[in-house]
């Protein structure tokens, strides 16, 4: 059986992707800060049949990295890693006049520097995998200039880019980093907690990732919406 390492994955997209995965026969290993519900996903994710391991923790501390790369060892290695989890830097996001700079420094060490942590240590499993993927969660905003998404958006382009320096150093990896678009996930209602518009659920976007399993395009950045489109 596969295995992927999901980050961020007790709800919204992680949860959704978890699903689809575990739905095809992919073995699991799940990470996310609140234990109580992440158990209750390993649960629901395990109906259908495979290995489902559910390790809390916070993705900035080494040992919990380690210990995510070490499950996923155990189940016969790591052939898919996703660095969902992510930080805002300030809920509700505030103007760069008013970003703290600890807030800041929690949004790039939680969505670049976790990220690339996690991505040394699976680096050698990623490698001997018959089809090592490595996915990173961007985001519009990485490329936009929106009013309020200056700190996370800084820190999903230093994702964005260490997404394509990383293709470049391993060919042999698909490197694809993923704009998910928009999304009625917990992170942007934290985000802009005013903003009441109905949005896709996060599970409308899941066909779009599937779609870069299945076909395995080169590596770089690719956008869900337009992946959906050209089904």
């Amino acid at each position: 059986m596969p295995v992927a390492i999901i980050t961020g994955a007790s709800k919204g997209l992680g949860r959704a992707l978890g699903a689809a995965l575990a739905e095809r026969g992919w073995d699991l290993v799940l990470d996310a800060r609140t234990a109580g519900v992440l158990e209750e996903t390993a649960v629901a994710l395990s109906v259908y049949g495979t290995r489902v391991e559910a390790l809390p923790g916070d993705v900035t501390d080494a040992g919990h990295r380690a210990e995510l790369v070490a499950a996923a060892r155990k189940l016969g290695g790591v052939d898919l890693l996703v660095n969902n989890a992510s930080a805002l830097g300030a809920e509700p996001l505030v103007r760069l006049e008013g970003l703290p700079l600890d807030g800041l420094r929690q949004a790039l060490e939680v969505n670049v520097v976790a990220a690339l942590g996690l991505i040394q240590e699976a680096l050698p499993l990623l490698r001997a995998a018959q089809a090592g993927s490595v996915i990173d969660i961007s985001s519009d905003a990485a490329a936009e200039a929106y009013e309020t998404w200056g700190g996370y958006g800084a820190s999903k382009a230093a994702l964005d880019h260490l997404s394509a320096v990383l293709a470049e150093e391993e060919p042999g990896l698909r490197v694809w980093a993923v704009d998910p678009g928009d999304m009625g996930t917990d992170l942007y209602a934290a985000a802009v907690p005013d903003d009441d518009d109905p949005r896709p659920a996060p599970d409308s976007v899941v066909p779009a990732f599937l779609r870069l399993l299945d076909q395995r395009p080169v590596s770089g950045r690719y956008g869900a919406p337009a992946l959906l489109e050209a089904r």
